[in-house]
């Protein structure tokens, strides 16, 4: 009788240096490093998390979760999730300095990126 065997090999996913360059109608060539980063963070920060079938569960960020939040918690949570969804990239080595500005129903956040390409600051707008 013959003995079954597997090759199997598990890796922790790594991030591409080089992707393609996207604006809001097509596709326009290539990014590499600092703006291949930035464009992965702004796509995750876009992302809803659960809501697309073609994400892993970790995908995105869980922005619904905030709506109606009292302002102490939002600011908590949304240090926590934007911490949590970021440092999955390998690239990414801290996210800190975080400034929140509330108007009306609408949270603006800015923070600073360490990554391995340099440190940049990034920002997002929530309804809560």
């Amino acid at each position: 009788m013959a003995e079954l065997t597997t090759n199997l090999l598990v890796q922790d996913q790594t991030y591409q240096a080089r992707t393609y360059k996207l604006s809001e109608t097509k596709i326009e060539g290539f990014v590499d490093e600092l703006e291949a980063l930035k464009q992965a963070i702004h796509k995750r920060l876009a992302t809803e998390k659960y809501e697309y079938p073609i994400y892993s569960f970790q995908y995105g960020i869980a922005w619904k979760e905030l709506i109606g939040e009292e302002r102490a918690y939002v600011r908590a949570e949304m240090r926590r999730m934007i911490e949590e969804t970021l440092l999955k990239d390998d690239r990414i080595r801290e996210v800190d300095g975080f400034q929140f500005d509330f108007s009306g129903d609408c949270c603006h956040c800015a923070f600073d990126v360490f990554s391995i390409y340099g440190d940049f600051e990034m920002e997002t707008e929530v309804k809560v």
